[in-house]
């Protein structure tokens, strides 16, 4: 998903009901990691990111420690992640990231949104050459923040770009640093090392050739789009939309 288009996507996460939709993915990231690495965050750097990742959405620590509980239960289920890939209105491509307990049942789901708007599902691995990951960190820029020293301490650490987005109704200023995902434990330590106040980590996706739509698109293209962040299982989705 071209980079213009995801702080578009940002600035309407705000307006979303954080309890309904973004919550319960935010646990089920932070119970995967737990399972999988441990209950500790200071050993566990996958738990660290989840509970930081929540905590930047203002995820109450109550619905923070219950999910870090809920991966020593033996009731939880067993979470397998998977990946499905697709054409959606007027041929956008679209890379949908999932966690899940029933297979079945998420394809089906992801299969009816991608039908419904007059698209289809493709053969995984069809698309994986057109979208390149990234690591990407978040973070606010301070007033003594020097993105030139910035820049030059991290390229040891696998930087590739940093940038800095102003957000103009909060007045505010987000810092962007992008690395090949390879380098993600890397610049993740370089990062605690220097102190700073990480407000969201991930391994995204972005098109290699993003697409410009019409508005009209963009507004049917958007209606899928929904449908499928909507959706439980689903983690992340990605286009090639410019």
């Amino acid at each position: 998903m071209g980079r213009a288009f995801e702080y578009r996507k940002a600035a309407k996460m705000k307006r979303w009901d954080k309890m309904s939709r973004i919550f319960p993915k935010l646990a089920k990231a932070i119970t995967m990691a737990a399972k999988e690495g441990g209950t500790d965050p200071d050993m566990n750097s996958s738990l660290r990111t989840a509970i930081q990742n929540a905590k930047a959405q203002n995820m109450p620590k109550d619905n923070i420690d219950a999910a870090i509980k809920r991966a020593t239960s033996k009731d939880v289920d067993d979470y397998i992640e998977i990946n499905y890939e697709g054409k959606g209105p007027h041929g956008v491509l679209v890379f949908v990231e999932c966690a899940t307990d029933n297979q079945n049942r998420t394809v089906a789901n992801v299969k009816s949104y991608f039908n419904k708007s007059g698209g289809g599902l493709v053969p995984n691995g069809s698309l994986e050459f057109m979208f390149s990951r990234k690591a990407v960190f978040e973070f606010e820029k301070t007033e003594n923040f020097d993105l030139e020293e910035m820049e030059l301490e991290l390229i040891d650490a696998g930087l590739e770009e940093i940038e800095v987005h102003k957000d103009e109704e909060e007045e505010t200023e987000t810092v962007y640093v992008y690395g090949d995902y390879t380098q993600f434990g890397s610049l993740q330590s370089a990062l605690e090392e220097k102190g700073i106040n990480v407000k969201n980590a991930a391994l995204k996706r972005y098109s290699t050739s993003p697409v410009a739509f019409s508005e009209e698109q963009l507004e049917e293209i958007e209606k899928m789009l929904d449908k499928l962040e909507e959706d439980d299982d689903v983690q992340a989705v990605y286009s090639n939309i410019m």
